[in-house]
């Protein structure tokens, strides 16, 4: 029963680390691609988001790989989410 309480809080911490790191991404799309410092933008925002992931990845798996594969399932249906809520690929205001 403890196992099925930490691959829960995996999955849920899984949710959270992905709309972290999708929300980053959007948030680094829309101030990006008005400045003039897009690709220290870009490449800036991809240090921080990628560092905050694994971070928590290696926290939360605890070295179990049910965990991780909890978590990963987490990171995926935010990324989901994140994706249906932002709106569809091509519509990005001021690209051309």
């Amino acid at each position: 029963m403890s196992e099925t309480v930490g691959v829960s809080a995996a999955v849920l911490a899984g949710v959270l680390l992905g709309a972290v790191f999708f929300g980053g991404l959007w948030l680094t799309v829309r101030r990006a691609l008005p400045s003039r410092q897009a690709p220290l933008w870009f490449f800036g925002s991809l240090l921080i988001r990628t560092a905050i992931v694994l971070g928590g990845f290696y926290l939360v798996s605890h070295g179990d790989w049910r965990r991780m594969v909890g978590c990963v399932a987490g990171f995926l249906l935010a990324r989901t989410v994140v994706f249906r809520l932002t709106g569809p690929a091509g519509a990005i205001e001021g690209a051309s």
